[in-house]
């Protein structure tokens, strides 16, 4: 694999306190650590709780393959001396020019502004040229669907997800973002 084919591909995108990065390697380590705490898996669809013995290297894997249809970006903070993995956002592509967007923060860097900062500089970035981003939060996680609304989308219903974590279908809202 080489990371210069994969960087070309997906963007480094830089924000006031941090960059998003394509992930690496080196950043399974801190992303098997801050999603061994239960409250950050039980807000996601996908990460099991207990995280199993090398889950967080096939996600790094999966980000790094050239057929991925999910680009995962690092909230990288080192450049301003903040955790060099602070937590990840996604975009996956779906249908006709439309993405998916997901994040999360470790727990540590909650309300601190991190998520919408780097959703807010995903979204004007657009490295999919989407022509619509869907974004869902847990009805328990009002702090994502806060990041959601202070990021421009648009309450589109309710629906429900199934959560890994949870072993259970959790309800959601659903949001919409048009771009420009």
């Amino acid at each position: 694999m080489k990371p210069d084919v994969i960087t070309l591909n997906q963007p480094v995108i830089e924000t006031e306190r941090f960059v998003l990065r394509p992930l690496r390697p080196s950043d399974a380590g801190m992303i098997a650590h801050y999603t061994s705490d239960r409250r950050v898996a039980e807000g996601t669809r996908a990460i099991p709780h207990p995280l199993p013995p090398g889950a967080a290297e096939g996600f790094v894997a999966r980000s790094l393959a050239a057929d991925r249809s999910e680009d995962v970006w690092a909230i990288d903070g080192s450049a301003h001396r903040l955790a060099e993995l602070l937590g990840v956002v996604s975009l996956t592509r779906m249908e006709g020019d439309q993405s998916e967007l997901g994040f999360w923060i470790g727990a540590g860097f909650w309300n601190t502004g991190f998520a919408t900062e780097a959703v807010e500089a995903l979204v004007a970035a657009n490295p999919h040229g989407s022509r619509t981003l869907f974004a869902e939060a847990f009805q328990d996680n009002p702090g994502s669907a806060r990041v959601l609304t202070n990021c421009g989308f648009v309450y589109l219903g309710d629906a429900e997800s199934w959560s890994v974590a949870r072993g259970a279908r959790v309800a959601t809202w659903t949001y919409l973002r048009k771009m420009d």
